[in-house]
């Protein structure tokens, strides 16, 4: 009897091959969309979906697993979604930090709540159209995370949470493959989906209006306060944290003949912190809730590459672990062999050696005397 994968479909072309990947390999293939949204129903049918979940992207998901030959279901998780992803995100924003939430569905739901489904229906594992790659220490049974072999498409660093368990569940078939190759196979298929753009807005969020988003679900976070410089000068008024992040220069509201960046978001005292271009550069930071994929524990210092944003460059730094507490678990110091411009508190650092993913972590900010 063939193995069982369950194949999360979001209705893009990647998830599309990846279903169609694993039907020529003989497998038993269960196709399935994740209706995350919403958690309220407004009265504007057109306004009830995000893009992850829309009917046009539920019919093209349903039309490539009738292609396919394939059973789908549409699966209700909008509860469990609201729960760990929806309500970290505002929560994440509401506290002066800058979240990312594919990260956190990775973990709790895709790899979360979908894995332990798909074990119910006795699949082996599950599918994504990630751009990643997961191997197998001949040695030590490790699982070990690398990234896509497509650098441009590379989606390794939203995966670095993944646990040993949920590594060994998880199956990504176009791992190996460029975006153009996806794309030609899924023309060879005749898939709908074959030249569908891509959607680059957060999937639970209409129109890409996160700042909409939160007023109605955390409207306390945008309770004005202070602008001030790096000691303490008052500037201006801000129209509340969640409507900045670091790096940010535009929107700012300040005149002046240099121009001002959010250099960091102060909720203790709901101010907003702004300085010129060389004070967003930082060279160490430290990394709560952190997880390790290819070892049990930094020993010392270990050489990497790491990237702290998912357009970042991977650049040469070394990590060391140092002491964390309930709330942080583990917690890693990063140094930079150069400063990085704009380390931004809740997102996450991803540590390499080569391609593969050591770990990661998620910021708790920049700090020259990180875990001195």
């Amino acid at each position: 009897m063939a193995e069982r994968i369950v194949v999360g479909m979001s209705g893009g072309v990647d998830s599309s091959v990846a279903a169609a990947l694993l039907v020529e390999q003989g497998l038993d293939v269960v196709g399935v969309t994740l209706r995350v949204w919403p958690w309220r129903e407004p009265e504007d049918a057109s306004a009830r979906f995000g893009s992850c979940c829309s009917p046009e992207t539920v019919d093209d998901a349903r039309q490539v697993a009738r292609r396919l030959g394939i059973p789908y279901y549409l699966l209700n998780t909008e509860r469990e979604f609201d729960r760990a992803v929806i309500d970290d995100f505002a929560r994440e924003y509401a506290a002066g930090r800058t979240p990312s939430p594919c990260v956190i569905c990775n973990r709790e739901i895709k790899f979360g709540t979908l894995v332990d489904r798909a074990l119910g229906w006795d699949a082996a594992a599950v599918a994504t159209g990630h751009y990643a790659r997961v191997t197998t220490d001949d040695r030590t049974g490790r699982r070990l995370l690398w990234r896509g072999r497509d650098p441009r498409k590379d989606q390794s660093d939203f995966l670095w949470p993944l646990t040993q368990a949920q590594l060994a569940a998880a199956r990504f078939p176009i791992g190996d493959l460029t975006k153009d190759a996806v794309r030609e196979h899924a023309r060879r298929q005749g898939l709908v989906t074959a030249d569908k753009p891509e959607s680059q807005e957060i999937c639970f969020i209409p129109d890409d209006d996160y700042r909409g988003f939160l007023q109605r679900r955390v409207p306390e976070a945008f309770r004005p306060g202070p602008i001030v410089d790096g000691r303490g000068v008052r500037l201006g008024e801000h129209r509340g944290l969640a409507s900045y992040t670091v790096g940010q220069r535009r929107g700012l509201g300040l005149a002046g003949a240099r121009p001002l960046y959010v250099t960091a978001l102060d909720p203790a005292r709901n101010a907003v912190v702004v300085g010129p271009a060389e004070e967003l550069e930082v060279d160490e930071l430290v990394a709560s809730q952190a997880n390790l994929i290819s070892a049990d524990a930094v020993e010392g210092t270990l050489a990497v590459t790491a990237k702290i944003r998912h357009s970042h460059a991977p650049a040469p730094a070394t990590i060391r672990e140092i002491a964390g507490d309930a709330r942080s678990r583990r917690r890693i110091a990063v140094r930079f062999d150069a400063p990085q411009r704009a380390v931004t508190p809740g997102q996450s650092v991803v540590f390499y050696q080569g391609d593969m993913v050591l770990g990661g972590g998620i910021i708790e900010g920049g700090d020259a005397s990180a875990g001195a």
